[in-house]
């Protein structure tokens, strides 16, 4: 069997043989927020093996994905509990994805809880950064679907350039570190639709890859497949 029809088999089956030819086990932080079925969904399509946990003590794992949806002050108290565990696993090199709230909250802080006239709070931290609203003429959230452009290559971004994925969002993360973004999408502002750690294994897609049709499951496959290495 060509490698052609091997990869378009594992598009249909939801199977996909990785180079280290096993599956990669990934968990999903159930913190309160989040399309966990959709994501599961997706991952498992992906070829994953996926385990959903509200556990903040969660087993040893192959790639952790921190989904959300809401803000950014809320998310970062819900996953207060799971923050130690998640500073470890990426400092030990686990990969970690956070999907729109999830990865605005791998940065440092946000202009939303300033906005609301709410006093600051601190994400993450894995990628130091900022999160900002938009600003101009153009209607906020933005939402809808809108083209992804590769900044600089990375094995998470392989194969999407030029795509289109869903976005809903107010705010958009500005690492301090250029290098961090890997793909920009414009919208009034290019601003960076996939954030990938340059010295790391902590990524992010401002996007939700698990409502993107077949780019986002191929972004899932990328994430995937970091994982099984």
């Amino acid at each position: 069997m060509s490698e052609t029809t091997r990869r378009e088999r594992g598009r249909r089956t939801g199977e996909r043989e990785t180079e280290a030819g096993t599956e990669a086990e990934i968990v999903v932080v159930d913190y309160g927020l989040g399309n966990l079925r959709s994501v599961t969904r997706g991952l498992e399509r992906a070829g994953a093996t996926v385990e959903v946990t509200a556990d903040p003590d969660f087993e040893a794992c192959d790639g952790i994905v921190l989904p959300g949806v809401g803000a950014f002050r809320e998310g970062v108290e819900n996953a207060g509990p799971y923050r130690e565990r998640l500073t470890e696993a990426a400092g030990s090199g686990v990969p970690v994805f956070g999907i729109c709230l999830g990865m605005q909250m791998l940065l440092t802080t946000s202009e939303e809880a300033a906005t609301a006239g709410q006093g600051d709070v601190t994400g993450l931290d894995l990628i130091p950064g900022e999160n900002v609203r938009f600003r101009g003429e153009r209607k906020v959230p933005h939402m809808g679907w809108n083209e992804l452009s590769i900044e600089r290559a990375h094995p998470l971004v392989e194969g999407i350039d030029g795509e289109h994925a869903y976005f809903v969002h107010s705010y958009y993360a500005v690492p301090d570190d250029e290098a961090a973004v890997a793909a920009t999408t414009d919208y009034g502002t290019d601003f960076a639709s996939v954030i990938a750690d340059p010295e790391g294994t902590v990524f992010g897609t401002q996007f939700h890859p698990e409502k993107s049709g077949e780019v986002g499951l191929e972004i899932l496959r990328n994430f995937v497949s970091i994982c099984a290495e």
